[in-house]
């Protein structure tokens, strides 16, 4: 039983550590998602602002990741190329823009009235 949960987790960190090496936007992704934990800690925001921050931050991480796999998947299924892999390529890419842009906003509705004070 110990030895298949080990298992289980040595695959999943195979599976990050690949992620993390192959794929630029995933690392890109952890960057700004450390740097919005550390200003969620910085700045003085609710529990409630905590955890919507973090439900954004692994939203988006969990997104790229799904496409990172439908990528690969469809890159293993089509080696050459074909016009509705490139739209089911498009259309995950999408999704994450989309996700992407709705973590920006939560972002900016709850740390604008700090970023705010320090410009004005």
């Amino acid at each position: 039983m110990i030895t298949k949960l080990a298992r289980s987790f040595r695959a999943a960190f195979n599976g990050f550590k690949d992620v993390l090496v192959f794929e630029h936007t995933f690392r890109v992704m952890c960057v700004v998602g450390v740097l919005v934990i550390a200003a969620m800690f910085y700045f003085p925001t609710t529990r409630l602002e905590k955890a919507v921050l973090l439900v954004a931050v692994f939203m988006v991480l969990v997104l790229e990741l799904v496409n990172s796999v439908v990528e690969r998947i469809m890159d293993f299924v089509h080696k050459e190329h074909h016009p509705e892999v490139g739209e089911i390529k498009d259309l995950m890419a999408s999704i994450s823009l989309i996700v992407c842009c709705a973590a920006v906003a939560i972002g900016l509705t709850i740390f604008w009235p700090y970023i705010a004070s320090f410009i004005l």
